[in-house]
């Protein structure tokens, strides 16, 4: 079978691989975008179907191009995410060829570049960038074993509540993902219970502007790595109905109970950690903070922006909170599905370079790896706060595509300008 050559394999056409081929196309450097699947097939067919954005939508997209349709406030579905992807690919020409796995990356012996094997015949390509996304295994704790009688499923894997067999559910995880699902668990009338851990909750809107520009216009966005301790704390904000700030206030008046942080499982009855109050309230100092933080901002700069003072009044603790559920028997509370909103891990076992740490992560520095020649996209944190968003993985793409253009220049040096051997005589 015959061997193609190229320039650049970009594994994965989600808004990383888009991103990146954006940027390689701009400096005309020869590439392929290989995806397994369709073009954002995560945002398709691993989601919820009621899922939103995160962002407004004048915020969370590429620069080229704006969301039709959308007031530039509103969040977009989780179909008009894919379809603006897929729209922009078509824009920019990507050359992405769907259908095709990447089964394995292996760097070539005694010459440059790397062997790309792949479900539809191999590539050779000087370099590689891995633009996965950190979104690929998901994560389930063992603590609950798969025989105990129970509906197990991660949040990728659920759709509606249509979906569930009849009876209560235990939500582990109080990010978005978490926090959104058990609110439309609850509303279509089933019993809820949602195991809340450490987090962030900022506000949705403040003082006229949505949480997104508070982070930017105080320079949140640019932070290069994440406070000491918080590199796993999940993000409570919610997209749906027009956007809204999470309250766990809120959620235990509408019927949720809320729990601390699943620990474990024996013999039907689930413990929780004595946590419950301490994450609300280490939630609450972060929300407050950014109030904090905005108001100065106001005043400093003389802007005119509605005072919120009722903002700051989050009211009494719930029953739930004050004295919390420690052990819960799961039959006998009526749950029969539990649903694990607990996030995902990185899965790169198709690269076989010398790319990655004891604990199978990344060693990059802005999307660069420490194997030379080989590059990550999509990753969280990897040069800000900001790479997790649409626009954040264009900017990150810039840097890299801008790296690839210098070893490629240096290539170029050493192939017009051979040096003479020099031998002692």
């Amino acid at each position: 079978m015959s061997v193609e050559e190229i320039e650049v394999v970009v594994v994965g056409g989600g808004q990383a691989g888009i991103a990146m081929s954006e940027h390689l196309i701009d400096r005309r450097v020869p590439h392929v975008v290989l995806e397994r699947n369709r073009v954002a097939e995560r945002w398709r067919s691993e989601r919820w179907d009621s899922l939103v954005t995160n962002g407004p939508v004048w915020h969370d997209r590429f620069p080229g191009l704006e969301f039709t349709g959308l007031d530039p406030e509103d969040f977009a579905s989780k179909d008009r995410v894919a379809d603006y992807l897929e729209t922009y690919a078509e824009k920019i020409g990507a050359p992405i060829r769907c259908g095709v796995e990447v089964t394995s990356v292996r760097r070539n012996t005694g010459r440059r570049g790397f062997r790309v094997r792949t479900s539809d015949g191999d590539f050779d390509a000087r370099y590689v960038v891995a633009a996965t996304g950190p979104f690929q295994r998901p994560v389930v704790p063992p603590v609950i074993p798969e025989d105990a009688g129970l509906t197990q499923l991660h949040s990728s894997a659920y759709r509606n509540p249509a979906q569930l067999p009849e009876g209560g559910v235990l939500v582990v995880g109080s990010g978005s993902s978490g926090v959104q699902i058990a609110e439309e668990l609850r509303a279509s009338g089933r019993q809820v219970h949602l195991s809340v851990g450490p987090h962030d909750r900022p506000p949705r809107r403040y003082r006229g502007h949505d949480f997104v520009w508070w982070l930017g216009v105080l320079g949140k966005w640019e932070a290069s790595a994440p406070p000491q301790g918080a590199e796993h704390v999940t993000i409570a904000v919610s997209g749906a109905h027009g956007g809204h700030t999470v309250d766990f206030r809120g959620l235990a008046e509408r019927g949720i109970t809320l729990v601390g942080r699943t620990e474990s499982f024996q013999a039907g009855v689930v413990r929780f950690a004595p946590d419950l109050r301490d994450n609300i309230a280490c939630g609450d100092a972060n929300y407050l903070a950014l109030l904090d933080e905005a108001d100065a901002y106001v005043e400093r700069n003389g802007l005119d922006l509605p005072e919120e003072p009722l903002a700051r009044v989050l009211g009494e603790y719930p029953e739930s909170v004050t004295d919390p559920v420690l052990e819960l028997d799961l039959a006998a509370a009526g749950i029969t599905t539990v649903l694990w909103a607990t996030g995902f891990t990185a899965d790169y076992d198709w690269l076989r370079v010398d790319a990655f740490d004891e604990d199978g992560r990344p060693r990059h520095q802005r999307g660069v790896s420490s194997e030379p020649g080989v590059y990550f996209m999509g990753l969280p944190w990897q040069s800000r706060r900001g790479s997790s968003f649409i626009w954040g993985a264009w900017h990150d793409a810039k840097y890299v595509a801008d790296q690839i253009s210098i070893q490629r220049g240096y290539m170029e040096h050493n192939d017009s300008h051979p040096r003479p051997s020099h031998t002692q005589g």
